[in-house]
């Protein structure tokens, strides 16, 4: 029951309340960003992106971590959230620096993220360490691709999602240290697809 409450304070918190990272949001010394509106506009929308992604990582280790029976584990997906709690409150920080919204689906995509974190967790702990390390290596690469899509002027927004991306590969190693399995190749194409149809619509919407 205590891993029930704190799951829905959790949901209430990522989705209602103002988030409060514990590491102050990266910057660029020296640097300012000026943007055009047309600029402006592209980089709220893949910062709305990013933040999407960031309320799925807090619904799927939430649920991830309440899955298991692993003492051990569940410190380590509680750490990791922690650390995605920092990004979520960089990335709405960005987001309101930029004059722009979340995504008005949010509550959706934090209920379909955290029933996959719950089918993971129930299939195991390696195989729930295997869908984190496939999660973070797909969020890699996409963070990769927002780094060569944003504004070169956009300082702010490269400094977070670079930071972002560092933190995910670490998030990736440690999973993949901890045991995870290797995910089959159709589950793998699977998560691309449903990451594909999240990051589409969060750009509009």
């Amino acid at each position: 029951m205590d891993r029930i409450l704190g799951a829905f304070d959790q949901a209430l918190r990522t989705l209602f309340a103002t988030p409060r990272g514990t590491r102050a949001c990266p910057v660029v010394p020296a640097e300012a960003t000026h943007l055009g509106e047309q600029e402006r506009r592209h980089a709220a929308a893949l910062m709305r992106v990013n933040h999407v992604g960031e309320v799925c990582a807090q619904a799927l280790y939430t649920a991830q971590a309440m899955s298991t029976s692993n003492e051990a584990l569940r410190a380590q997906l509680e750490k990791a959230s922690r650390e995605e709690t920092d990004h979520l409150a960089w990335t709405q920080a960005r987001l309101d620096e930029l004059g722009a919204r979340p995504s008005l689906l949010n509550p959706f995509w934090y209920a379909g993220a955290f029933g996959i974190g719950l089918v993971a967790g129930r299939l195991g702990d390696r195989v729930s360490l295997g869908f984190i390390v496939e999660t973070e290596r797909q969020v890699e690469a996409h963070l990769q691709g927002h780094l060569e899509r944003l504004p070169a002027a956009d300082h702010a927004s490269r400094a977070i999602v670079a930071q972002m991306k560092d933190d995910e590969a670490t998030h990736a190693l440690q999973a993949q240290n901890a045991g995870a399995a290797e995910l089959p190749a159709p589950v793998k194409m699977a998560m691309r697809a449903a990451a594909k149809v999240m990051t589409t619509t969060a750009h509009y919407i």
